[in-house]
């Protein structure tokens, strides 16, 4: 069945135009019920919610979609499993739910099963690997309570050493006695999930506005700031959530963030031999952490994820340490046949997480729980939580500004409602389209493959090797709000993250915005 929840021609598009049209709007007074600052996945997430609810909602960003932490994750749909091996058994099961929300009904188009594989070598114990195991029928419970059929995400298992080479061919050999295999979500692309919900919030009435900053805020009013202008208005919101991130406490100072690090390497899928599986591979002296190397767009593959403190300013973009990278290449080399070196990395990545500052000496033992915090000023701040429940963490933010501003409103509707592009089950084998547009954009793939046949110059890859056409960066200027290069090539497609691919790219992009100008 195909779902698509806005017409894609129409109220879902973002562009400068619409974006000076609105802001002109919001200058002549227009009223606003919640005034949402932050463009990361939770805040468009509330953004969408709050609109679905009959709000009037304005969500402002101060740089683009996707700009933070929400475009440095590891792009996979988590079930709670670490979670639930902590003893925290709520979390893990909310995961689990929203995992099957997710891939079922929000973006099916963007979330598919993932395979991870954890290859019994003779470093692996016999007890080490009881309790892996253990933990992997447990997740099994977790899915079946969360209501996601074997036949969306199978049943866990033990592999033979023949699938388990299958599966992650430059896994060592020697020793291999097998593998345990359970099963995860994976999204194409964290950013384009981003995307694709500010769009549908914007498809339910909902007011997007990147480059505008929040300034001199309190729970009913906010300066807000064109960064690209440099003009600036007042408005008068009955509701604030701050939904900021790692820049939280700048809107609301009466928090307190301890803010830790994850970072992914990146490499060629080559350099994995084809890897169709998330390797995963526990951390020497640890019964509950791992690393994993997984199949990604653009013929890569990320390596992640480390978990370290990161005190003092946020930087808008987090850079990995060396200690990071030499600990995730000790790990995963740990597994491999040929060692990897830093000669192997094509690319790095670094995201902070939004953690409260608790007691606690290691940030990997903090709750991801998310909170919803009251400032003394009337701002409501949501923080903690992950991408996997960023629909939950939305409701309840919007749900507390209900109370908060006294607002009438209707029934949360997220569950249930898809993104622009949703599409699944037969419905998405019968989109004639190449298989990688489906997986960026579902049924909206005609569009952008309808708009390369009109244009020949949009059929050509914006860059020899790059399975990116020019026809999409065209729609996300017309259609996904890109207003600059660094849009197109570092968040709506993920180009940037391997520098000499972004070099080779940057024409391509310079030329989608040339006759805009």
């Amino acid at each position: 069945m195909t779902v698509n929840s806005a017409d894609t021609t129409g109220n879902s598009a973002l562009n400068a135009e619409r974006r000076a049209r609105e802001l002109r709007d919001l200058g002549d007074g227009a009223e606003i019920d919640v005034l949402v600052i932050g463009g990361g996945v939770t805040g468009v997430g509330a953004a969408l919610d709050a609109a679905a609810r009959g709000l009037r909602t304005v969500l402002v960003e101060r740089h683009d979609l996707a700009f933070g932490t929400s475009r440095w994750s590891s792009k996979l749909v988590h079930g709670g499993l670490r979670y639930l091996a902590g003893g925290q058994v709520g979390i893990a099961h909310e995961s689990a739910v929203e995992r099957g929300i997710l891939i079922g009904t929000t973006a099916p188009h963007l979330v598919r099963p993932l395979p991870q594989l954890v290859p019994l070598l003779p470093e692996i114990g016999v007890a080490q690997q009881s309790l892996i195991r253990a933990g992997f029928v447990a997740g099994d419970v977790l899915r079946r309570s969360a209501g996601t059929s074997p036949a969306t995400l199978p049943r866990s298992r033990r592999v033979a050493a023949a699938e388990a080479l299958r599966l992650a061919p430059t896994v060592r050999r020697d020793g291999l006695r097998g593998g345990l295999q359970a099963w995860d979500g994976q999204l194409v692309d964290d950013a384009r999930l981003v995307v694709a919900l500010a769009r549908t919030a914007a498809a339910q009435g909902a007011t997007i506005l990147t480059r505008t900053e929040a300034i001199e805020v309190t729970g009913d009013s906010a300066t807000l700031r064109d960064t690209l202008s440099g003009e600036t208005m007042s408005v008068r919101p009955r509701t604030v959530l701050n939904a900021t991130g790692v820049w939280a406490d700048e809107v609301d100072p009466s928090i307190e963030l301890r803010p830790s690090r994850g970072t992914h390497l990146v490499f060629s899928a080559e350099s994995f031999g084809g890897l169709t599986a998330s390797l995963t591979v526990p951390v020497p002296g640890s019964t509950s952490r791992f690393v994993f190397a997984f199949p990604a767009a653009h013929g890569r593959v990320y390596l992640g994820l480390t978990d370290e403190d990161a005190p003092g300013p946020v930087p808008d973009e987090p850079k990995p340490t060396d200690a990071e990278i030499d600990f995730l290449l000790d790990t995963i080399n740990t597994v491999l046949r040929e060692p990897l070196t830093r000669n192997d990395i094509r690319g790095s990545y670094a995201g902070l997480r939004p953690l409260l500052k608790t007691a606690d000496n290691s940030t990997a033992d903090i709750s991801r729980k998310h909170a919803v915090l009251h400032s003394p000023t009337g701002v409501i701040t949501i923080v903690g939580g992950k991408l996997t429940t960023y629909r939950q963490m939305a409701e309840d933010a919007v749900d507390a500004a209900i109370t908060q501003g006294m607002l009438t409103a209707g029934s949360c509707r997220t569950k249930r409602l898809p993104l622009v592009g949703a599409v699944s089950g037969a419905a998405r084998d019968h989109i004639d389209a190449p298989p990688a547009l489906i997986e960026r954009y579902g049924s909206e793939a005609p569009l952008i493959l309808a708009a390369a046949h009109n244009d020949p110059a949009g059929q050509e890859p914006v860059a020899p090797g790059i399975d990116v056409i020019a026809a999409e960066f065209d729609f996300a200027v017309s259609h996904e709000g890109a207003l600059d290069i660094s849009d197109l090539l570092d968040r709506r497609t993920r180009i940037g993250l391997v520098a000499e691919d972004r070099q080779a790219a940057l024409p391509a992009a310079e030329a989608a915005f040339a006759d805009r100008r």
